[in-house]
């Protein structure tokens, strides 16, 4: 049985998950916003997933978030699910949180949620406003953004495997009704990631799709690149990503 952190739990592909890694079994921890969406967690909740809350788009939740989950770990695995898809909070919710979260959690596995639009996201953070004031950068690069973030963990910290995954255009909320994916396959390489002993995914810094290794942006494997982003968002939370540290009773 694995230990499993789903941010971003209360509907679409991050519900589903949950759900199925429950099915399965598993010792999953849910994430809610707030109280009141926290109400969308009940099902899961009742076949004994164990609820976390905390805003992603507010720094302060989001350490508060990390201090609540870091309590209920180490975790065999995190997945970093939950994302906007327009508006003045795409890099606190896309970027800065799954870095935070990064940092404050304990896991053997963390897997950042893509999307194939991250090819045509600009390698560009100049005027990034990470606390969220003004929408600065689009959708598209701050899918770029977590992708890249996903290979600096991979190459900073070789204790763990970091994964990326795009699910496909699936039909959720921030989806739409006429993404023209399987909803049903859109949690699978997730849940598999997290749970998984096949040796292609245990190898850290890929990028998934249907559970096939594809290849990302250039600027994912941009070392210098990669280097900037950490920088810079260890300037804006006042947090530095460890490199490797001991993990005990944390297993890959």
């Amino acid at each position: 049985m694995a230990r499993i952190l789903i941010t971003g739990s209360t509907e679409g592909i991050g519900h589903a998950a949950a759900s199925s890694l429950l099915h399965d079994g598993h010792d999953v921890v849910v994430h809610a916003r707030n109280d009141d969406r926290a109400q969308a967690l009940r099902d899961l909740v009742a076949r004994g997933a164990s609820p976390v809350l905390g805003d992603l788009a507010d720094l302060d939740q989001v350490r508060r978030l990390g201090d609540q989950a870091a309590r209920l770990g180490p975790f065999d695995a995190v997945i970093h699910n939950a994302g906007v898809i327009d508006g003045a909070a795409l890099l606190p919710v896309n970027v800065v949180a799954p870095y935070l979260l990064t940092a404050a959690v304990p896991a053997a596995r963390l897997i950042y949620l893509s999307s194939s639009m991250h090819r045509g996201g600009e390698a560009d953070i100049a005027g990034a406003d990470w606390a969220g004031a003004s929408k600065t950068l689009s959708y598209s690069d701050s899918k770029l953004l977590v992708t890249v973030l996903m290979a600096a963990v991979a190459r900073r910290r070789t204790d763990l495997i970091s994964s990326a995954v795009d699910p496909g255009w699936v039909p959720t909320r921030m989806g739409g009704p006429s993404a023209s994916d399987d909803l049903a396959l859109g949690h699978v390489t997730q849940a598999w990631l997290a749970t998984t002993h096949d040796p292609s995914a245990l190898v850290s810094g890929r990028y998934w799709h249907h559970q096939r290794v594809q290849t990302p942006h250039p600027a994912v494997h941009d070392e210098a690149f990669q280097d900037e982003l950490l920088a810079a968002l260890a300037e804006y939370t006042g947090v530095t990503l460890a490199p490797v540290r001991s993990q005990r009773g944390v297993r890959p």
